[in-house]
Protein backbone atom coordinates (compact mmCIF):
# COMPACT_ATOMS: atom_id res chain seq x y z
CA UNK A 1 0.00 0.00 0.00
CA UNK A 2 1.45 2.96 -0.56
CA UNK A 3 2.66 5.87 1.75
CA UNK A 4 1.64 9.16 2.60
CA UNK A 5 5.10 10.47 1.19
CA UNK A 6 3.98 8.27 -2.07
CA UNK A 7 0.73 9.98 -2.34
CA UNK A 8 1.65 13.38 -1.54
CA UNK A 9 4.07 13.12 -4.03
CA UNK A 10 1.42 11.52 -6.42
CA UNK A 11 -0.89 14.83 -5.78
CA UNK A 12 2.12 16.78 -6.07
CA UNK A 13 2.58 15.50 -9.99
CA UNK A 14 -1.15 15.66 -10.82
CA UNK A 15 -1.10 19.03 -9.58
CA UNK A 16 1.82 20.28 -11.59
CA UNK A 17 0.63 17.69 -15.07
CA UNK A 18 -2.48 19.96 -15.08
CA UNK A 19 -0.94 23.50 -14.88
CA UNK A 20 1.49 22.40 -17.88
CA UNK A 21 -1.61 21.48 -18.87
CA UNK A 22 -3.40 24.74 -19.00
CA UNK A 23 -0.38 26.71 -19.80
CA UNK A 24 -0.01 24.84 -23.47
CA UNK A 25 -3.61 25.35 -24.14
CA UNK A 26 -3.02 28.57 -23.15
CA UNK A 27 -0.57 29.09 -25.49
CA UNK A 28 -1.75 27.72 -28.40
CA UNK A 29 -4.77 30.04 -28.03
CA UNK A 30 -1.89 32.42 -29.72
CA UNK A 31 -3.01 30.58 -32.79
CA UNK A 32 -6.60 29.00 -31.95
CA UNK A 33 -9.63 30.19 -31.01
CA UNK A 34 -11.31 27.52 -28.20
CA UNK A 35 -14.42 25.78 -30.06
CA UNK A 36 -15.96 26.09 -26.29
CA UNK A 37 -15.29 26.70 -23.07
CA UNK A 38 -15.94 24.90 -19.90
CA UNK A 39 -18.55 27.55 -18.86
CA UNK A 40 -20.12 26.83 -21.71
CA UNK A 41 -20.30 22.48 -21.66
CA UNK A 42 -21.83 23.29 -18.17
CA UNK A 43 -24.60 25.03 -19.43
CA UNK A 44 -25.28 22.63 -21.76
CA UNK A 45 -25.47 19.68 -19.10
CA UNK A 46 -27.56 21.91 -17.39
CA UNK A 47 -29.73 22.60 -19.88
CA UNK A 48 -29.88 18.79 -20.84
CA UNK A 49 -30.49 17.77 -17.35
CA UNK A 50 -33.57 20.04 -17.01
CA UNK A 51 -34.32 19.03 -20.73
CA UNK A 52 -34.84 22.78 -21.61
CA UNK A 53 -34.49 23.43 -25.25
CA UNK A 54 -32.11 26.43 -25.82
CA UNK A 55 -30.87 27.47 -29.43
CA UNK A 56 -27.37 27.59 -28.88
CA UNK A 57 -25.64 30.70 -30.83
CA UNK A 58 -22.05 31.39 -30.86
CA UNK A 59 -20.05 32.74 -33.75
CA UNK A 60 -16.67 34.14 -32.90
CA UNK A 61 -14.93 36.02 -35.13
CA UNK A 62 -11.47 37.18 -35.93
CA UNK A 63 -10.31 40.53 -33.84
CA UNK A 64 -10.38 43.06 -36.88
CA UNK A 65 -14.39 41.78 -37.27
CA UNK A 66 -14.99 43.24 -33.19
CA UNK A 67 -15.34 46.77 -33.19
CA UNK A 68 -13.30 49.27 -30.95
CA UNK A 69 -16.89 50.32 -29.13
CA UNK A 70 -16.89 46.73 -27.56
CA UNK A 71 -13.81 46.61 -26.54
CA UNK A 72 -13.61 49.82 -24.80
CA UNK A 73 -17.24 48.96 -23.43
CA UNK A 74 -16.42 46.52 -21.94
CA UNK A 75 -13.39 48.06 -20.14
CA UNK A 76 -15.17 50.77 -19.30
CA UNK A 77 -17.75 48.61 -17.54
CA UNK A 78 -15.57 45.76 -16.46
CA UNK A 79 -12.18 46.27 -16.04
CA UNK A 80 -10.65 49.61 -16.21
CA UNK A 81 -6.89 49.17 -15.38
CA UNK A 82 -7.13 46.07 -17.92
CA UNK A 83 -4.31 47.36 -19.69
CA UNK A 84 -2.27 48.31 -16.49
CA UNK A 85 -2.37 45.37 -14.32
CA UNK A 86 -0.73 41.78 -14.79
CA UNK A 87 -4.08 39.29 -14.71
CA UNK A 88 -5.24 40.96 -11.12
CA UNK A 89 -6.29 43.83 -9.68
CA UNK A 90 -5.39 43.38 -5.83
CA UNK A 91 -6.54 46.76 -4.70
CA UNK A 92 -10.82 45.66 -6.13
CA UNK A 93 -9.84 41.61 -4.55
CA UNK A 94 -8.96 43.57 -1.37
CA UNK A 95 -12.27 45.98 -1.61
CA UNK A 96 -14.14 42.71 -2.37
CA UNK A 97 -12.99 40.76 0.49
CA UNK A 98 -14.25 43.40 2.50
CA UNK A 99 -17.55 43.80 1.69
CA UNK A 100 -17.83 39.67 1.58
CA UNK A 101 -16.20 39.05 4.44
CA UNK A 102 -19.51 39.79 6.59
CA UNK A 103 -21.52 37.63 4.08
CA UNK A 104 -19.50 34.76 4.01
CA UNK A 105 -18.66 34.77 0.49
CA UNK A 106 -16.06 34.13 -1.56
CA UNK A 107 -13.49 36.86 -3.32
CA UNK A 108 -15.18 38.95 -6.24
CA UNK A 109 -13.55 42.20 -7.65
CA UNK A 110 -12.56 39.79 -11.42
CA UNK A 111 -10.56 41.73 -13.99
CA UNK A 112 -11.51 40.57 -17.40
CA UNK A 113 -7.97 38.22 -17.56
CA UNK A 114 -9.57 36.34 -14.37
CA UNK A 115 -13.26 35.94 -15.99
CA UNK A 116 -11.75 34.39 -19.18
CA UNK A 117 -9.38 31.94 -17.18
CA UNK A 118 -12.76 30.94 -15.35
CA UNK A 119 -15.30 30.73 -18.46
CA UNK A 120 -11.68 29.01 -20.16
CA UNK A 121 -11.17 26.49 -17.64
CA UNK A 122 -13.50 26.17 -14.31
CA UNK A 123 -16.32 25.12 -12.67
CA UNK A 124 -18.95 27.62 -11.21
CA UNK A 125 -18.19 26.46 -7.84
CA UNK A 126 -16.98 29.14 -5.22
CA UNK A 127 -13.95 28.31 -3.48
CA UNK A 128 -10.96 29.28 -1.82
CA UNK A 129 -9.11 26.61 -4.42
CA UNK A 130 -10.88 27.49 -7.53
CA UNK A 131 -10.47 31.26 -6.81
CA UNK A 132 -6.50 30.46 -6.70
CA UNK A 133 -6.31 28.59 -9.48
CA UNK A 134 -8.63 30.91 -11.29
CA UNK A 135 -5.17 33.76 -10.08
CA UNK A 136 -2.61 31.14 -11.93
CA UNK A 137 -5.01 30.80 -15.14
CA UNK A 138 -5.09 34.69 -15.29
CA UNK A 139 -1.36 35.21 -14.49
CA UNK A 140 -0.40 32.19 -17.32
CA UNK A 141 -2.87 34.00 -19.86
CA UNK A 142 -0.80 37.44 -19.35
CA UNK A 143 2.08 35.58 -19.77
CA UNK A 144 1.56 33.97 -22.79
CA UNK A 145 -1.01 35.94 -25.06
CA UNK A 146 -0.85 39.72 -25.59
CA UNK A 147 -3.97 42.07 -23.81
CA UNK A 148 -5.15 42.70 -27.56
CA UNK A 149 -5.54 38.45 -27.87
CA UNK A 150 -6.97 38.45 -24.00
CA UNK A 151 -9.73 40.67 -24.55
CA UNK A 152 -10.53 39.45 -27.86
CA UNK A 153 -10.69 35.94 -26.64
CA UNK A 154 -12.85 37.24 -23.79
CA UNK A 155 -15.20 38.41 -26.73
CA UNK A 156 -15.69 36.10 -28.42
CA UNK A 157 -16.97 33.52 -25.19
CA UNK A 158 -18.34 35.39 -22.97
CA UNK A 159 -22.37 34.29 -22.32
CA UNK A 160 -24.48 37.40 -23.32
CA UNK A 161 -27.80 35.65 -22.77
CA UNK A 162 -29.71 31.98 -22.42
CA UNK A 163 -27.33 30.27 -25.00
CA UNK A 164 -25.76 33.20 -26.19
CA UNK A 165 -21.91 33.54 -26.64
CA UNK A 166 -19.71 36.09 -28.12
CA UNK A 167 -20.10 39.67 -29.31
CA UNK A 168 -21.04 38.71 -32.71
CA UNK A 169 -24.09 36.44 -31.49
CA UNK A 170 -24.60 39.11 -29.33
CA UNK A 171 -24.26 41.97 -31.62
CA UNK A 172 -26.98 39.89 -34.35
CA UNK A 173 -29.59 39.16 -31.64
CA UNK A 174 -29.92 42.23 -30.19
CA UNK A 175 -29.32 44.76 -32.42
CA UNK A 176 -29.52 42.94 -35.75
CA UNK A 177 -25.86 43.82 -36.98
CA UNK A 178 -22.46 42.46 -36.70
CA UNK A 179 -18.99 42.81 -34.21
CA UNK A 180 -17.88 45.64 -36.58
CA UNK A 181 -20.63 47.27 -36.74
CA UNK A 182 -21.38 47.83 -33.27
CA UNK A 183 -22.08 51.66 -32.15
CA UNK A 184 -20.58 53.25 -29.05
CA UNK A 185 -24.05 52.55 -27.46
CA UNK A 186 -25.01 49.47 -28.52
CA UNK A 187 -21.71 47.91 -27.12
CA UNK A 188 -22.09 49.88 -23.81
CA UNK A 189 -25.51 48.44 -23.48
CA UNK A 190 -24.28 44.50 -23.84
CA UNK A 191 -21.44 45.91 -21.55
CA UNK A 192 -23.64 46.23 -19.07
CA UNK A 193 -25.58 42.99 -19.12
CA UNK A 194 -22.24 41.24 -18.44
CA UNK A 195 -22.79 40.35 -14.90
CA UNK A 196 -26.14 39.08 -15.18
CA UNK A 197 -26.78 38.70 -19.05
CA UNK A 198 -29.42 35.97 -18.93
CA UNK A 199 -31.74 38.54 -16.33
CA UNK A 200 -30.73 41.43 -17.92
CA UNK A 201 -30.59 40.20 -21.77
CA UNK A 202 -34.79 39.75 -21.00
CA UNK A 203 -35.68 43.43 -20.83
CA UNK A 204 -32.72 45.26 -22.28
CA UNK A 205 -34.25 48.82 -22.69
CA UNK A 206 -35.15 49.05 -19.11
CA UNK A 207 -34.83 52.12 -17.27
CA UNK A 208 -31.86 50.30 -14.83
CA UNK A 209 -30.29 49.50 -18.30
CA UNK A 210 -30.75 53.05 -19.52
CA UNK A 211 -29.54 54.48 -17.18
CA UNK A 212 -25.91 52.38 -17.19
CA UNK A 213 -25.53 52.28 -20.98
CA UNK A 214 -25.19 56.06 -20.72
CA UNK A 215 -22.76 55.70 -18.00
CA UNK A 216 -20.80 53.46 -19.51
CA UNK A 217 -21.25 55.33 -22.82
CA UNK A 218 -19.18 58.66 -21.05
CA UNK A 219 -16.66 56.80 -19.22
CA UNK A 220 -15.55 55.06 -22.82
CA UNK A 221 -14.28 58.39 -23.86
CA UNK A 222 -11.68 57.97 -21.72
CA UNK A 223 -10.85 54.57 -22.62
CA UNK A 224 -7.43 54.28 -25.30
CA UNK A 225 -6.81 51.37 -27.12
CA UNK A 226 -2.99 50.60 -27.43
Amino acid sequence: MPSLGRWCSLVLLAGVSLQLLFALSIASMNLRQPLSTAFQRSAIWENLAQARAIEWRHTPVPGKHISDNARKAVIASEDSLFFSHRGADWAAIERAWQRNAQNDRILGGSTITQQLAKNLFLSGERNMLRKGQELVLAWMLEASLSKQRILDLYLNQVEWGDGLYGIEAAARHYFNTSADRLSATQAARLAVMLPQPRRLGQNPNSAYMNQRTATITRRMGAIEIP
